[in-house]
């Protein structure tokens, strides 16, 4: 927990400074928006990840279904939106800017990156990724042992910034796909979001057997169960249909929506070579 408030808080710092350099040039681009933005998922990580929420989930289901809002739902859309690119590299040392500058841009890189910048990718990693650890067995197995406990945790959030990319688009992407097709790309996730939760809402008995104990007993637990249900519907959905209204009202609007997907020269530091 420790170790990863500490990640965090060195995270938020290389933005900020690599922000603020932004934020001086005449450009609109890296506003206030961008830096609540990305500090406010870095906020929902932490909430996550290095607050109590994290024992408690190992208890309730329903607070295990909040973390998991946040590390899928919230925490990513947050951190794109930031734009992080530009001022993560700006924000690092020089000697590190240009290593990691290099790294990106190289022939090794590049095409792994392109590839995992694919919407089909984005979209059955999140898949996958959803249903796998919510099947009972990994499930448990999950309660039963911490280390897989942090391996679930970053695939929810490794898998969900994938998956968000195409969506939000951060600056200086540019679309693989056009912009019209992310609408139902969110709906139909939104879809296996509501199967889960209306399996957690509606079933008559637990579905993860290793929250029977807890405080109350079996009526409490499939009581939490229920919560958990509501948590994962209400909100995810919301999050979904918000999501697609807005691509929507994009798509429809008579002038070009105002999108950052500019070649990716302005604000870019000149000693980091090829683009990301």
């Amino acid at each position: 927990m420790r170790t990863g408030a500490v990640f965090l808080a060195v995270a938020a710092a290389v933005y900020v400074r690599g922000w603020w350099v932004l934020a001086q040039r005449p450009s609109p681009r890296f506003g206030a928006g961008r830096l609540a933005a990305f500090v406010g998922g870095l906020a929902a990580i932490a909430i996550a990840l290095a607050s109590p929420l994290d024992e408690l989930a190992e208890q309730r289901l329903s607070a295990h279904m909040v973390q998991q809002q946040l590390l899928m739902m919230v925490a990513p859309p947050l951190l794109w939106l930031g734009a992080p690119v530009a001022p993560m590299l700006l924000g690092l040392p020089r000697p590190l800017r240009r290593l990691l500058g290099a790294a990106l841009a190289s022939r090794f890189v590049q095409p792994i990156a392109h590839v995992l910048a694919r919407p089909t990718v984005g979209w059955l990693s999140f898949a996958l990724t959803f249903w796998v650890w919510h099947a009972a067995p990994l499930y448990e197995l999950v309660l039963r042992a911490d280390a897989w406990h942090h391996v679930e945790q970053a695939c929810f959030l490794a898998s969900a910034m994938l998956f968000w990319w195409p969506v939000v688009l951060p600056w200086p992407a540019q679309p693989a796909w056009p912009r019209w097709t992310m609408i139902p790309y969110l709906l139909l996730s939104d879809v296996q979001n509501t199967i889960l939760a209306a399996i957690l809402t509606l079933s008559d008995r637990l579905v993860y057997p290793a929250y029977a104990m807890v405080a109350g007993g079996q009526p409490s637990a499939l009581g939490d169960q229920v919560i958990a249900g509501l948590i994962t519907w209400l909100p995810g959905s919301l999050i979904f249909l918000v999501a697609a209204v807005w691509l929507g009202v994009e798509a429809l609007s008579e002038a070009p929506a105002v999108r950052d997907i500019a070649p990716a020269r302005e604000g870019v530091p000149a000693d980091a070579p090829g683009s990301w």
